[in-house]
């Protein structure tokens, strides 16, 4: 992977991670036109860009990070079925990954549910995250269990499971930001954990090639989130639907063409 490999990829990471669109069905396409090589430091790569996303996060949101303790509360209770699922189902997990076409399947029918999600979950009565309770929150963390499996994608996944708890579109988007930073923190923590367990260590331009991926990650995922909840609050999920359902499609035809599809 060289520099505008890693420029490339980061800037699709943050566009696509806060969207309900699958940021590893984009990964794959990105990486496999561009021809890099699925080795050990690239999969560590699309993982620990995360970061800068969850940075954008933290920054756009800061006074609310820093308002209550029943806030982290809500959080950490919404992502222990993540952490408890991620650990029992990781060679499961990892099995899922090396099929693209599951990424298709699951683009497609996660493209067809937010067609019709704004009209079955049409009647919110919370409007504000300081409003979810705890139970509703871990309700939000099962929900998030679904973005295990490849081309769900998590921020599609946390965001219907919020509107099907009566959240509206915005409160639902919202907390989905909030609950992707302690669980993509824990994703990379663990990531890197085992890349040095496994015996493999950075060289300096793989360090360069990090930090430069984080920030790209973390100025685009700045725009993307603004634009995202201005988007969603005004014109719903359906056109993120047939979005995805046309990735999906792409996907299929890059199979059917005989394109030997790099899965992150």
């Amino acid at each position: 992977m060289n520099f505008i490999e890693a420029i490339i990829l980061a800037i699709i990471e943050g566009l696509t991670e806060f969207l309900p669109v699958s940021s590893t069905g984009h990964m794959i396409i990105g990486s496999s036109l561009m021809g890099i090589e699925n080795d050990e430091f690239v999969k560590l790569f699309t993982i620990v860009i995360q970061l800068g996303t969850i940075l954008s996060v933290v920054v756009l949101y800061f006074k609310r990070f820093f308002q209550s303790f029943d806030f982290y509360f809500k959080l950490l209770v919404a992502f222990i079925p993540a952490a408890v699922f991620g650990l029992l189902l990781s060679d499961m997990i990892d099995q899922l990954l090396e099929s693209p076409l599951a990424v298709a399947i699951s683009l497609v029918v996660g493209g067809i549910i937010l067609l019709f999600a704004d009209k079955w979950f049409d009647k919110p009565t919370i409007d504000s995250t300081d409003d979810i309770s705890y139970p509703t929150a871990f309700k939000i963390g099962l929900m998030q269990c679904l973005a295990m499996i490849p081309g769900v994608s998590r921020s599609g996944a946390t965001i219907v499971g919020g509107m099907s708890q009566k959240l509206s579109r915005k409160a639902a988007a919202e907390f989905s930001f909030f609950l992707a930073v302690p669980t993509m923190f824990g994703a990379t923590s663990k990531k890197l954990y085992d890349f040095y367990k496994s015996g493999y260590e950075l060289s300096g331009e793989q360090i360069n090639l990090l930090l430069i991926g984080n920030v790209i990650g973390f100025i685009v995922a700045i725009i993307a989130i603004k634009s995202f909840i201005g988007f969603v609050t005004k014109y719903g999920f359906r056109a993120f639907g047939w979005y995805r359902i046309v990735v999906g499609g792409i996907i299929v035809i890059l199979l059917l063409a005989g394109i030997d599809l790099q899965v992150m």
